[in-house]
């Protein structure tokens, strides 16, 4: 049986729309495979890790009928990617085995059957259903993602917290060591949620969501969730996933309020500025200092060769003389996944946390914990 039959590329999209969360290595073998479900001339991928599940559906040709089974996905990919990308290429069932053909190349793949795979067992109450363009949320997704966690023992920092209410979708990370803040205005009103989503299906949703499309009607995605899970539908696939358990830390008290220093300056001179600075930081220890006097910042590192790296900004500001030191990284990774020429930096004094804003903008805000240097 034919089991597809389809140009190279049309192939390869579906395969890589499911196959993000697929792990090379896995204690289950078959949970290296996507399954393949035919049924007439439709076709359903399906990935899962146990925790996510993914599912597209596509027409990709091929004889009708019923079939089911499934295959390595690493490897149809790699296989895939090797051939002409208007070349078509056809999977054909046979004796237990799978005979993929392209051109003049014949592969000949193991299989594992079907019934064997562990689909996600999915919620049985979900919530209402709300729908917003994809562009909002991958963009929120963007301003706050890199300051997730990344193993913390605190489990509910590897992740992001997600609120809607009303027409406000806000979306906050923070690692215990800065915290990023990102919300906007929709044009639906949505129903109260306060949700945690983990660390692997942020980083598999900015990779599946499109940030383009037609202005007045941009592609959407609709979400649903559960006390457990969430469920998000877009682009003829549907996403789902297990929340973090664990109550995420207030972000309100987090992010300070009327500091009395404040400073607005250029971000890309600035992000120059730090990268400079960071070559003669420590490997361990990524420190650099800022001191900000009436007129001028000045940024400086050192490192335990003994090197030194000092920069200097004309700026504009009268406030207090401060000297706070910072991760360089924390302060990079922020100004590289903000868009817009301007930052402002406001500080109280050299042991208090720093509020890092954009100018007119209060839907995004990011808080970073000085360090001692």
């Amino acid at each position: 049986m034919i089991v597809w039959k389809a140009p190279q590329e049309k192939l390869l999209s579906a395969l890589q729309s499911v196959a993000g969360i697929v792990e090379r290595r896995h204690t289950l073998p078959i949970l290296a495979n996507v399954l393949v479900q035919k049924t007439g001339p439709q076709l359903q991928l399906t990935t899962s890790d146990l925790e996510i599940q993914i599912r597209t559906s596509a027409e990709l040709g091929g004889d009708e009928g019923n079939f089911t089974t499934t295959v390595g996905a690493r490897k149809l990919i790699d296989i895939l990617r090797t051939l002409p990308s208007d070349q078509t290429v056809s999977l054909e069932s046979s004796g237990g085995k799978l005979i993929l053909k392209g051109g003049k190349s014949r592969f000949t793949l193991q299989s594992l059957p079907a019934e064997d795979f562990p689909l996600v067992q999915e919620a049985a109450n979900f919530g209402p259903p709300f729908s917003v363009p994809q562009k909002t949320l991958k963009s929120l997704l963007g301003q706050v993602s890199f300051s997730m966690a990344v193993h913390d023992i605190r489990y509910y920092l590897n992740g992001i917290l997600f609120v809607a209410e009303g027409r406000q979708l806000a979306l906050v990370a923070t690692d215990g060591h800065r915290l990023a803040y990102a919300s906007a205005t929709l044009d639906v009103d949505v129903p109260k949620q306060e949700v945690i989503l983990p660390r692997k299906t942020v980083l598999e949703l900015q990779r599946l969501l499109s940030d383009g499309g037609d202005a007045e009607n941009p592609p959407r995605i609709t979400m649903q969730f559960a006390n457990n899970q969430a469920k998000f539908s877009f682009d003829g696939m549907e996403f789902v996933t297990k929340l973090v358990e664990g109550k995420f830390p207030d972000y309100n008290r987090v992010i300070p309020k009327n500091h009395k220093n404040s400073i607005t300056l250029g971000r890309a001179p600035l992000m120059s500025t730090l990268q400079r600075t960071a070559i003669l930081t420590s490997e361990k220890f990524k420190g650099v200092r800022l001191n900000l006097e009436p007129g001028t910042l000045r940024v400086a590192s050192n490192n335990a060769e003994q090197e030194e790296a000092v920069d200097e900004l004309d700026i504009d500001y009268g406030g207090d003389a401060i000297e706070i030191g910072f991760n360089v990284g924390y302060l990079i990774d922020v100004l590289a996944n903000m868009s817009q020429d301007m930052v402002t930096f406001e500080l109280s004094d050299s042991n208090s946390s720093a509020l890092i804003t954009i100018p007119g903008n209060e839907e995004f805000k990011y808080v970073v914990m000085p360090m001692r240097i």
